[in-house]
């Protein structure tokens, strides 16, 4: 490697930095981080010089600017996937008290009783529409048309609701 002679690289560093320093403050909003992409402009001087010495200003600039938009380009994808991480992993949420589990349980089994209490074609439908299943699949699986399934929906959940309602103790 032909290391070049450091005094002329000194002089274009005392003489340049300031100013390339300031517009990489401007570009990315972030003082040390502006520190740091400056000195890779400069690492990038020494190693790779232009080829005219009189167009070092517009060298200087094309670089700097490069090296910004980097910068906030991986800021921006490195945002995107702690974002992404956060809904896939709800940060917020903890592990579920032994209280919570046991509530849970027996709401469960309360819903299991009051679905045990439908006709038999009413629990199916809820059962396959709460499975995710579409309007044209639940039709398909009770033998009936696709635009019944809606009423037959309808009428099962306020089937439901009615023997939740009957099975609460009333104050």
């Amino acid at each position: 490697m032909n290391i070049p002679e450091s005094d002329p690289y000194k002089l274009i560093f005392y003489e340049h930095y300031p100013s390339v320093r300031r517009k990489l403050a401007a570009l990315v909003r972030d003082e040390s981080a502006a520190d740091d992409l400056a000195q890779e402009v400069f690492i990038r001087l020494y190693r790779n010089p232009p080829d005219d010495p009189a167009a070092l200003g517009a060298w200087l600039h094309r670089v700097l600017t490069r090296i910004g938009y980097d910068y906030l380009n991986q800021r921006v994808r490195e945002r995107r996937l702690i974002n992404k991480q956060e809904l896939l992993y709800d940060v917020g949420a903890s592990a579920p008290t032994g209280e919570e589990v046991v509530l849970s349980k027996l709401d469960q089994e309360d819903v299991r009783s009051w679905l045990e209490d439908l006709p038999e074609r009413d629990r199916q439908a809820l059962l396959l529409k709460y499975s995710g299943y579409s309007y044209a699949e639940i039709a398909g699986e009770l033998g009936v048309k696709p635009p019944v399934v809606g009423t037959l929906l309808s009428r099962a959940t306020a089937k439901l609701k009615h023997h939740a309602v009957k099975s609460i103790p009333q104050e």
